[in-house]
């Protein structure tokens, strides 16, 4: 079940990003697209994070492995259902552009992530892995702190939506905006050629910043204290005291 989920939730989410960017990118902008990835990710954590915590992304599961909250197998599992999720999403947007009035796969090439002279502002190689790599890192930092067992409850999709819509808006210019291996994925497998080249930094810069902010989350984190069972039975003396008073 929490496989299912892990691929409609990368689904969704891709679906949504890419029609936005493909078919509507030039009446809602940047902004309206960087929304749309931000929104559905929001929507996601409320609907399919309580079956499997809404990953939706091979870099936040590896932030997740890396940090002792999810196992090895089911990790696995993840990756594979986000990256069939993400392939299934691109090609019903492929569909759609295609059955468009001059559409084409030129279309989702548009979408689909690229550096040097397939960044949509020309950056270079090296700029566009480290844009990928720390701003994947400030995903997957939100997701471990939002999702701690600390951090107040319900909220966490706030949060998360929030920074996923800041990290594309800055990444659109750069890499048309990945930090998600599955996102890239998607496009690369239809587009295919120089999508297929260059799909190696989209997958090695956005898990390395999953390392990076699972590095940090566990380096800040201070463990909560263990409270033995006479701490426990002591801990609240007031209660103790209420009661003989009441007797």
């Amino acid at each position: 079940m929490k496989y299912a989920a892990e691929l409609f939730g990368t689904f969704v989410l891709v679906f949504a990003g890419l029609t936005t960017a493909v078919i509507a990118g030039g009446k809602v902008g940047n902004v309206g697209v960087a929304m749309a990835f931000g929104l559905s990710l929001l929507a996601m954590a409320y609907s399919v994070g309580p079956v499997s915590g809404c990953h939706i992304n091979p870099a936040v599961t590896l932030g997740m492995l890396v940090a002792r909250r999810i196992g090895g197998k089911e990790a696995v599992g993840y990756w594979i259902s986000q990256c069939i999720g993400g392939i299934i999403a691109s090609g019903v947007v492929l569909f759609l552009a295609t059955h468009a009035p001059g559409g084409s796969l030129a279309s989702l090439a548009g979408a689909a992530n690229g550096y040097a002279d397939h960044s949509p502002d020309h950056y270079t190689m090296w700029a566009c892995f480290v844009a990928e790599m720390f701003l994947t890192m400030l995903l997957v930092f939100t997701v471990l702190v939002a999702t701690d067992d600390r951090a107040p409850a319900g909220f966490a999709g706030i949060p998360i939506g929030l920074i996923l819509t800041v990290i594309i808006l800055a990444g659109i210019p750069i890499t048309n905006g990945s930090f998600n291996p599955a996102r890239s994925i998607g496009p690369a497998v239809w587009v295919r050629g120089w999508a297929l080249d260059q799909l190696w930094l989209f997958i090695v810069a956005p898990l390395l910043g999953g390392i990076l902010a699972a590095r940090l989350y566990l380096g800040i984190r201070v463990p909560a204290p263990i409270i033995t069972a006479r701490q426990a039975e002591t801990a609240l003396p007031s209660h103790a005291a209420e009661r003989r008073q009441t007797r």
